[in-house]
């Protein structure tokens, strides 16, 4: 990845016009799934399928090879806890967005995919600190202020 380009687009998140936090926004989530080049995207995509069809072994299976065959793919990792997550299996879900975070610390969508696993079982803490975290990276993000408030209020 060019590191000038991801500085510039991360300055672009923390920009009052919104139409350039969008497009500065998928930018990134483009450059993630396109880290492996076609054949990393294709399998991601054919994975996504897999799930939207409601094969979620075959979607399993897929990215789990696809991280086993190329362990430093930040979006496999973050696609397969998306899998957990929509499956209720959140410990999963949090050990594969962790990777993510290993991989790439400015991966918002794992961190507020982490806050949203946290929150799920309970762990508000937690789940304050990773909504947290993703506003540094992208502190416009509505959602996440939305979700350290109802976090908070669950706490008390």
């Amino acid at each position: 990845m060019n590191e000038y380009r991801i500085n510039q687009l991360l300055n672009d998140l923390k920009n009052a016009d919104e139409e350039i936090r969008d497009r500065a926004t998928a930018e990134l989530w483009r450059i993630w799934f396109e880290q492996k080049g076609a054949i990393g995207f294709e399998i991601i995509r054919q994975a996504q399928m897999s799930l939207e069809a409601g094969k979620i072994k075959d979607a399993e299976i897929t990215l789990t090879q696809l991280i086993s065959d190329l362990p430093d793919f930040a979006e496999a990792w973050n696609r397969r806890a998306v899998l957990y997550y929509s499956i209720g299996e959140y410990k999963k879900a949090i050990a594969d967005c962790k990777m993510v975070i290993k991989l790439n610390p400015i991966h918002f969508g794992a961190l507020h995919g982490l806050g949203l696993c946290h929150a799920a079982i309970g762990e508000y803490r937690e789940a304050i600190q990773a909504f947290h975290q993703a506003l540094e990276i992208q502190p416009h993000a509505l959602i996440n202020q939305k979700l350290i408030l109802e976090c908070t209020a669950r706490l008390s």
